[in-house]
């Protein structure tokens, strides 16, 4: 049986990923970057913060800041899940991937498929841990940068390059695709 931990403290970072069922690389496959950014601008408008992020194929890696009421980081992950699964499974609808249309479907628990449910698109919890220092903070966004150039994924030759990440913001002062918020104005309100 898994343990829900509950995100819900107001005015802290979070560190927070969630992935693909089994690492399917569906931002990929479905060109869905767009929708990413549409859900963190629907999180800044209830007063979430982006603070860096990286979308990856398979997997997403965010940094936010939470609300000083309201603050309830699971409810907007488990919307935000929802919202991208709907638009990945018409994408593939839409392009005729019945392969992977059905390698979603065949992800689907017993209960879920009593309840309606129809893909899985997403694993079902998400990983969000809280910032608790600046050593910590520096880290975090060192890792969601540097995601794209480590391991087998080498997408560009040097990060600040990858085009879905928050990097070149920090690095070269590039504006990002939605209302980012600097870690600066967070932790000092500059």
């Amino acid at each position: 049986m898994s343990v829900k931990t509950l995100h819900d403290l107001p005015n802290e970072l979070y560190f927070c990923t969630f992935t693909c069922t089994n690492w399917l690389p569906l931002f990929e496959d479905t060109k869905t970057y767009d929708q990413v950014y549409e859900w963190f601008t629907i999180a800044n408008d209830k007063n979430f913060r982006t603070c860096a992020f990286v979308i990856m194929p398979n997997h997403l890696h965010f940094i936010m800041a939470t609300p000083y009421k309201n603050a309830k980081l699971n409810t907007l992950v488990s919307n935000g899940k929802r919202f991208l699964a709907y638009d990945i499974v018409n994408r593939l609808k839409n392009s005729g991937n019945d392969y992977l249309l059905k390698q979603l479907a065949n992800e689907v628990t017993p209960s879920d498929s009593k309840r309606g449910k129809l893909h899985q698109v997403f694993k079902s919890s998400f990983d969000g841990r809280r910032i608790i220092d600046e050593k910590m903070l520096f880290q975090k966004i060192e890792y969601i940068h540097h995601n794209p150039v480590r391991g087998k994924w080498r997408l560009v030759s040097d990060f600040v390059l990858y085009e879905h990440s928050s990097a070149a913001f920090y690095e070269l002062g590039k504006p990002c695709q939605f209302p980012i918020t600097h870690y600066a104005e967070i932790l000092h309100g500059r």
